[in-house]
């Protein structure tokens, strides 16, 4: 493997979003600690397309942090698949530069919007997919490409995680 990495957030705090024109969203800090402390099997893919897989937390080629900025992520995208070839050429251009996630709401706030459209804050969510996509529902979400090919740092990361993975496949924390 070469060492494609993408990276970015998929997810950016308390940045603001109108969602079919009804109201506003926003996702609120700590709202991935749960479903991150429980690391659920998590892929990333393109587009929203399930067909369409480019990495996963149990084979340690998808890493997901949460910070006091966002959902952070490293995908170590594989050049010999035609998915991978497409997330390397497309987020390398900067043709896709961004992200959106799957998810199912745990927990959320609402607020009237008075002249404005409602805000729904969400506090808790399932997290199932991160996806890099075109057309972000958030803007502020990103995307990038770094060539990692001689950086044994990146190696080594890449070999852990891949353990860790496996561990936590056999109930080893």
């Amino acid at each position: 493997m070469t060492g494609n990495v993408i990276s970015g957030y998929a997810v950016m705090f308390n940045s603001e979003t109108v969602i079919a024109g009804e109201f506003r969203e926003r996702i609120a800090q700590g709202a991935f600690t749960r479903t991150l402390k429980d690391m659920p099997d998590v892929v990333a893919i393109l587009s929203h397309d399930s067909g369409r897989v480019l990495g996963r937390v149990s084979a340690g080629t998808l890493t997901l942090r949460e910070d006091r900025i966002g959902l952070w992520f490293s995908l170590d995208a594989d050049p010999s698949t035609p998915e991978g070839q497409t997330a390397i050429g497309t987020v390398g251009r900067q043709d896709v530069k961004g992200c959106s996630f799957g998810f199912q709401v745990r927990a959320e706030d609402w607020q009237d919007g008075g002249n404005r459209l409602p805000l729904r804050t969400i506090t808790d969510v399932d997290l199932y997919e991160i996806t890099l996509t075109a057309f972000p529902a958030y803007e502020s979400t990103s995307a990038a490409l770094t060539r990692a090919e001689h950086n044994a740092t990146a190696a080594t990361e890449r070999i852990r995680r891949r353990a860790e993975a496996a561990q936590r496949l056999r109930g080893i924390r």
